[in-house]
């Protein structure tokens, strides 16, 4: 594990003992990471006013902004969740298998449920619920159709992708 991992108010981040931190990564406060999970280049966890909650497998790219709202919820992402780069996680809930495209932006008590994708660039506005099965695109983000089969594979595809990766940076001590 590397990064800068340090705590808040005396809360320290929980992350599993297998969770890839790239050196350029910062993690803050109450946060929890799952196993076999990864935080990639440039990626910030802010846990200081809230909680963060990081599932398994679950993988946050490079320049990714995770933080929190202190009058609402914390942020959740649930296990096997892609999640693209230089993408905002704001106050949010992302459920398990869920994908979140380059750059898209999910903000205060909005919902991307299970198997649901949002697009490159999206913006999910405060509240929005992304149905499972459902592309959500747009600014702000709108439904645009239901998932094709590629689509459905790719989801499955990209979360243990991203765990392989993640271990052969481990294994070289990265």
């Amino acid at each position: 594990m590397a990064g800068v991992i340090q705590p808040y108010k005396g809360v320290w981040p929980q992350l599993a003992d297998d969770v890839f931190v790239a050196a350029t990564a910062a993690v803050v406060g109450d946060v929890h990471v799952g196993a076999r999970s990864s935080l990639w280049f440039g990626v910030v966890v802010r846990g200081d006013v809230n909680e963060v909650r990081i599932g398994a497998r679950t993988n946050i790219q490079d320049g990714t902004i995770v933080h929190v709202s202190s009058k609402g919820q914390g942020t959740y992402v649930g296990d096997d969740v892609t999640v693209g780069h230089m993408a905002i996680l704001h106050a949010c809930t992302v459920e398990d298998a869920a994908f979140i495209g380059m750059k898209a932006c999910v903000m205060d008590d909005a919902v991307v449920e299970s198997g649901a994708m949002v697009a490159a660039g999206a913006l999910v506005t405060p509240g929005k619920r992304v149905r499972g099965g459902e592309l959500w695109a747009g600014v702000p983000a709108k439904r645009v159709r239901e998932l094709s089969e590629d689509e459905r594979a790719y989801i499955a595809h990209s979360a243990p992708h991203y765990v392989s990766i993640a271990a052969t940076y481990l294994e070289a001590g990265l």
